[in-house]
């Protein structure tokens, strides 16, 4: 699954879409993209890397970037990697200075650059076929997706409410959360059926905050944020039914994410990190970490030292058996989906230059750890 938050207009990973229901959306003309040849979502040649550390950020040669990356995330099967960089040297023949969205093949070290200023962490689909981001449109904000096998693109200009989405496994898996405009307070979330694609909507009660919707892979269970409580909820496709708080009565949660297998919601409460199991309906405490990311199977937690706010170590957990791995330690920062499946790769940013040889350029870059 893939969703972000922390900021009125967000976008998750894999995740996207809007409903057209809620209000008057523009769309654009589907327009004919490049198609990136060959099907994602297989390890390919990122299952074969030696374990270690390298910089993604670079361009295809390995001339590293003339300015700043940031916010990536890593598919699943951890073979595409999306980040923001305001670098115009990623690509051929690219001379602008705009943030713009680039996908990398990390088998074959391949860059795709998008332009628009994205406006909130890009994403990838579970599959690694679709690249969703929002970017200002005009005096709006649209959402813009793109297929890369199938050349398609299309975006949804948004005019009368600022959103949140999330997205599985590939395009038909998506929950998207509407807030609408003062002085109407009102939100709520709709999600598409994994069955038929139609909208439903999943009510809120209180709503007067950021939902957060973080969708399974398959499209049949939906955590999000009660912003107005901070109290975290499950919702399931089959019964249509909300369950939750999950954290329980009298205490505040924040959502992080749902593994993309459905089965477990990490979330925030006080100076620890809960994982919830879905199917017992309880949580492992993980104390004195704050959790960033889960792996998509649940068993992988990222996490940093609790409290942080800002560039710090990271370290992967492995839930089963309690045992730690360093990400890093120098200070970095990463979100949700930065992990691939299994725990094998975690994607991330960071401004130290010792990580690797040859680092330069004084910018922030995006890095990959590979660990088995």
């Amino acid at each position: 699954m893939r969703g972000r938050t922390n900021r009125v207009t967000t976008v998750r990973r894999g995740r996207v879409a809007l409903s057209t229901a809620a209000v008057v959306c523009v769309v654009a003309a589907a327009l004919p993209g490049a198609a990136w040849a060959g099907p994602a979502g297989g390890v390919g040649g990122a299952g074969v890397r030696s374990a270690g550390i390298e910089r993604v950020s670079v361009a295809a040669d390995g001339t590293q970037a003339n300015d700043d990356s940031a916010r990536v995330s890593i598919t699943p099967a951890g073979d595409r990697a999306v980040f923001t960089s305001y670098a115009n040297n990623l690509t051929p023949g690219n001379t602008g200075r705009n943030d713009r969205v680039f996908v990398r093949d990390l088998a074959t070290g391949q860059n795709r650059q998008f332009d628009g200023y994205a406006s909130a962490p890009p994403m990838l689909s579970g599959d690694g076929q679709v690249l969703a981001y929002l970017a200002p449109r005009f005096a709006n904000t649209a959402l813009y997706q793109e297929h890369l096998s199938r050349g398609w693109t299309s975006a949804y200009t948004c005019s009368l409410f600022t959103c949140e989405a999330s997205m599985g496994a590939n395009e038909n898996h998506q929950a998207f959360s509407i807030r609408f405009r003062p002085p109407e307070p009102n939100q709520r979330v709709e999600v598409r059926r994994p069955d038929t694609g139609a909208l439903q909507t999943v009510d809120i009660i209180h709503n007067t905050a950021a939902v957060r919707p973080s969708i399974s892979g398959d499209g049949t269970r939906l955590a999000y944020q009660d912003g107005g409580e901070h109290d975290v909820f499950l919702w399931d496709w089959a019964g249509n039914t909300a369950a939750g708080p999950i954290e329980g009565p009298g205490r505040a949660a924040e959502l992080v994410q749902l593994s993309d297998d459905g089965n477990k919601v990490v979330y925030l409460s006080g100076p620890d990190t809960y994982v919830h199991d879905v199917a017992s309906g309880t949580a492992l405490v993980v104390p004195g970490v704050k959790g960033v990311a889960v792996d998509p199977t649940g068993r992988y937690l990222l996490h940093t030292p609790s409290g942080t706010t800002g560039p710090a170590p990271l370290t992967l957990r492995d839930l089963e058996t309690g045992t730690d791995e360093t990400v890093t330690d120098r200070p970095a920062t990463a979100g949700i989906d930065t992990v691939s499946a299994g725990g094998r790769h975690v994607v991330f940013q960071s401004t130290a230059e010792d990580l690797v040889p040859g680092d330069t350029n004084g910018k922030a870059d995006i890095f990959l750890r590979t660990l088995r």
